[in-house]
């Protein structure tokens, strides 16, 4: 005959008391405040490290220069008019008087004297005819407490030179396209590249991965398949940049050659049409950002509270009406929040795009899609390659151009961000 067991007691814990109690209570303030030391030390080790690199990239963008002028402009002086005074024609005739014939007709088929304002043909003459060259530049912290050593170097080390302060970011830095000399170099054409790139990227990354979100969470069934696609996603994010870009440069460059060229819409560069491209560039970025806006999407709108969709359900909305009007719009804060952080991920990329083929070189700006390109990160890589030093100062401006970029990226996406949760706190 089979008898029920009576039911065994609960074990009961009893907390320690007196003695036992303060050294246990001891142990656990002390183990916090070792914690709290380490987070207090790594936290100080990264604004450490923050500043350092800050302050070597303004330490290299800012500082004394020893400058010699190949002609001084007070050579150029017409009936005792200093240069700065000159007219537009008076500035026309000294090109002609210093440069070849050659030269000033490529001047004219790239823009007809006709057209160019005086202050471009004034920039001309400084660039052609009194061609500054730097022959050293010191750091922002020596020119500013070795100001009179830096001098009397330059006067023993460089006869007829002169010191003049720089500021390697300025707008002329801005507006010039590539060069091999430093002291004409810019980043117009590096940063016209990043620009179209990060825009078709986005473009094309962020609807695409915020629709594969919407199907996986709202649409997709509990099957081996959809868990295989997600376990698949989840580990596309963290794949090295550089398989993206030999996958781009299989698929896109050479595989979609024609399309991504530009050859089969009849817009292409007959010198350039090797799918070497800002699309394919865009497309190959897009592929590497994918699966974190697909992830990020995923758990914004994994985080949308149950009872919003049935009360949606309740009113007779449909399933799609309840994501577009409701889940999707509560969901667009977070969203927002995972493509600023794949967008600041595409924008600093450099391995994909020298796989898929950017120029570490190129004089012309992209003017679409189907255009040769290059990027800041490619352009500041190429600069801090080379063995003269003017040229890291050059790589110094470049890093603070492009983290004002992302910057002002992060920033319109906060705003937007910020814009749309307060309107859904309103509603």
């Amino acid at each position: 005959m089979n008898t029920l067991s009576a039911p065994s007691a609960p074990t009961v814990r009893y907390l320690p008391e007196g003695d036992s109690f303060r050294s246990h209570m001891a142990a656990r303030h002390k183990k916090g405040t070792l914690w709290l030391t380490i987070f207090q030390a790594a936290t100080l080790v990264s604004i450490l490290a923050l500043t350092a690199l800050l302050y070597n990239i303004i330490n290299q963008s800012f500082g004394w220069v020893a400058v010699r002028n190949q002609v001084e402009p007070e050579a150029l002086a017409i009936e005792g008019t200093p240069l700065e005074e000159l007219s537009k024609e008076q500035l026309i005739t000294i090109l002609e008087a210093y440069i070849s014939k050659g030269v000033m007709r490529r001047l004219e088929s790239e823009k007809p004297f006709s057209v160019r304002s005086r202050e471009d043909v004034y920039q001309l003459v400084e660039e052609r005819v009194i061609n500054p060259e730097i022959l050293r530049s010191w750091p922002l912290a020596d020119s500013l407490l070795r100001r009179s050593a830096i001098h009397q170097e330059v006067v023993e080390t460089f006869p007829g030179a002169r010191l003049q302060f720089r500021a390697w970011i300025n707008p002329q830095f801005l507006r010039a396209p590539q060069s091999a000399n430093p002291a004409k170099a810019g980043v117009r054409t590096a940063m016209l590249g990043s620009l179209w790139i990060v825009g078709l990227t986005i473009l094309v990354a962020f609807p695409v991965g915020v629709g594969a979100a919407i199907y996986l969470e709202e649409y997709a069934a509990d099957n081996p398949l959809n868990r295989l696609i997600q376990t698949n996603i989840n580990n596309l994010a963290g794949v090295p940049s550089i398989i993206y870009g030999m996958l781009g440069l299989a698929i896109f460059v050479r595989g979609l050659e024609p399309v991504t060229s530009g050859a089969i819409f009849g817009l292409s560069d007959p010198t350039t049409a090797n799918g070497r491209t800002v699309i394919s560039a865009s497309l190959t970025l897009a592929l590497l950002i994918l699966p974190l806006i697909i992830i990020n999407a995923q758990e914004a709108i994994r985080a949308v509270p149950r009872s919003l969709r049935e009360a949606s359900y309740a009113v007779g909305a449909t399933h799609w009406q309840t994501i577009w009007h409701h889940v999707l719009p509560s969901a667009l804060p977070g969203i927002l929040t995972g493509t600023i952080f794949a967008m600041s991920r595409a924008m600093g990329e450099t391995a994909p795009l020298v796989v898929v083929g950017a120029s570490t070189f190129i004089a012309h700006d992209p003017t679409g899609p189907f255009s040769k390109f290059t990027s800041l990160p490619i352009q500041i890589y190429q600069w801090t390659a080379r063995p003269q030093d003017l040229f890291r100062n050059l790589a110094a401006a470049a890093i603070i151009v492009l983290l004002v970029l992302l910057l002002a990226f992060n920033a319109v996406a906060i705003i937007l961000r910020n814009r749309y949760r307060s309107k859904r706190r309103e509603g």
